[in-house]
């Protein structure tokens, strides 16, 4: 199927730390977030998938920009197309933690975000330019 996936995703900061993901085990790591799908808005499918992964109620913000991506994974090639937003949690910050199985959270600190191996890498530009409390 050649399809071009539609992602919202959100840079939470809170006390000089930014949350990311990860698959479970894996080295890298990306912005929470997750698919739009059909007639959602990115900010409605951001604050949905918060719920979904973390339980957390949270409030996605102003869009801080867009982030096109093409890899290969399993030897099959993806599309995507990221909205990235300013995101709040509307809850304790150590709340933020997996509901689902295959993933993990963690706070990296923003002037160590070049550690994390962020994915798509263009994300680190948005994560350090964005870097204060949202």
């Amino acid at each position: 199927m050649n399809a071009i996936e539609t992602i919202a995703r959100g840079v939470c900061v809170v006390d000089g730390k930014v949350l990311l993901c990860r698959g479970k085990g894996a080295q890298s790591t990306y912005l929470p977030g997750g698919h739009i799908e059909f007639g959602e808005k990115g900010r409605e499918a951001l604050e949905r998938e918060m719920m979904e992964e973390t339980g957390c109620r949270s409030r996605a913000g102003r869009l801080l920009g867009v982030v096109e991506n093409s890899f290969l994974q399993k030897g099959e090639r993806h599309c995507e197309i990221n909205l990235v937003y300013e995101l709040e949690l509307l809850a304790d910050p150590s709340e933020a933690t997996a509901k689902e199985d295959w993933i993990e959270f963690e706070w990296r600190p923003v002037d160590g975000i070049g550690g994390a191996n962020l994915l798509p890498a263009e994300m680190e530009g948005l994560v350090l330019g964005n870097g204060r409390e949202s």
